[in-house]
């Protein structure tokens, strides 16, 4: 794995800074990108936002409520869309091993890269210089290391237009020191179970073995024992074989509103449908995917005869998927969807009347 030059590129604030780009006047506001409507909640919001506690999953009322200057602009997916692909095009400028985690978000293997430097640092650089450039402005965080886990974890180090190195010698000290919320696939709700076990950072963590560690976490036991460690063999994955396509989000508050969740599924929909649209698919199984304040869990499915792909028919199943019955009044703190049985997007005919309008 040392071997390797893995890179994590996290464009910055994303929708929100193409918001501002787009109208200057923008600059230096608080600013969140949301739909128009008191259920609503925010899907970005620029830096000067995030200063008064506003981020994305957040119910807009509370938004406003906290930040009561705050601008909201409705998104315009097929704009972010567009301006992903101008990024897109800067990553195969230096490599063909680009995988692409959302509209925003991409890992890099510039172990052998195409052209320029053989330091990784020195392309990171000229990465983030290429993507200002090319999309006007926009700004983006980066981070490098060996392996995916560490890369990502650079990249959210110094946000926005941040850089981040973490070299092999590096990395005990690096991932001993962080406190376990910084981890990838710790949440504040995982947190606390580990508070309890006084394991506050990476190397209080490390104290407990592997078969500890399942033990008391379950399957995901194996992967608290990698972070830890800089364990991630994973490979940068061009390909764009998939299984399912999704997006979900975890709740600061636990929300027991109807109808708020159903909003919010609309901001999912929009995101599993822009990632569908980059890989040029559509699916015909729609999963819903809910955890509930207990952290019980379940799944609802559909297999239509159709495959979807925007976002107006996919809230559509969504919402019906989403009953009274199914939440039986219990407080829900993650919301998720997946598309399944996948298929080229490009080879479809139109998708019929009953699906466009929510």
């Amino acid at each position: 794995m040392p071997g390797r030059k893995i890179v994590h590129v996290d464009m910055d604030a994303f929708f929100a800074s193409v918001e501002i780009r787009d109208q200057p006047s923008l600059q230096g506001k608080p600013v969140a990108v949301a739909y128009h409507s008191p259920r609503s909640v925010v899907t970005t919001a620029s830096y000067e936002a995030r200063a008064f506690g506003v981020h994305s999953a957040l119910p807009l009322r509370t938004a406003l409520q906290r930040c009561p200057g705050l601008i909201v602009v409705e998104p315009r997916m097929a704009v972010y869309r567009e301006v992903s692909q101008q990024i897109q095009q800067v990553f195969h400028t230096y490599t063909d091993l680009v995988e692409m985690m959302s509209v925003d978000e991409a890992f890099l293997d510039l172990t052998h890269p195409l052209q320029g430097p053989a330091s990784a640092t020195l392309l990171a650089r000229k990465i983030k210089r290429d993507i200002t450039a090319r999309t006007g402005g926009l700004t983006a965080s980066v981070g490098v290391s060996y392996c995916k886990s560490l890369s990502k974890l650079a990249s959210g180090q110094q946000k926005p237009d941040g850089l981040t190195v973490i070299l092999p010698a590096e990395a005990d000290a690096v991932t001993a020191a962080l406190p376990i919320e910084a981890f990838y696939g710790i949440g504040p709700k995982t947190a606390e179970r580990m508070y309890a076990l006084d394991v506050r950072t990476g190397q209080d963590l490390r104290r407990f073995t592997l078969q500890e560690l399942q033990q008391r976490f379950g399957k995901v036991g194996q992967h608290y024992y990698n972070i830890v460690r800089g364990i991630d063999e994973r490979p940068v994955d061009p390909s764009d074989d998939r299984k399912s396509v999704g997006s979900e989000d975890t709740f600061e508050a636990d929300i027991r509103d109807l109808q708020l969740l159903r909003q919010t599924l609309g901001e999912i929909a929009g995101r599993t449908a822009a990632r569908l649209a980059h890989h040029h698919l559509a699916g015909r199984t729609v999963t819903l995917k809910i955890k509930f304040d207990n952290f019980q869990q379940l799944t609802r499915q559909i297999t239509l005869p159709v495959a979807l792909s925007t976002p107006e028919a996919l809230h559509r199943v969504a919402v019906m998927l989403l009953t009274p019955a199914l939440l039986q009044g219990r407080a829900v703190r993650l919301l998720g969807m997946t598309v399944g049985a996948l298929q080229d997007a490009d080879q479809l005919p139109a998708q019929p009347a009953l699906f466009q309008d929510v």
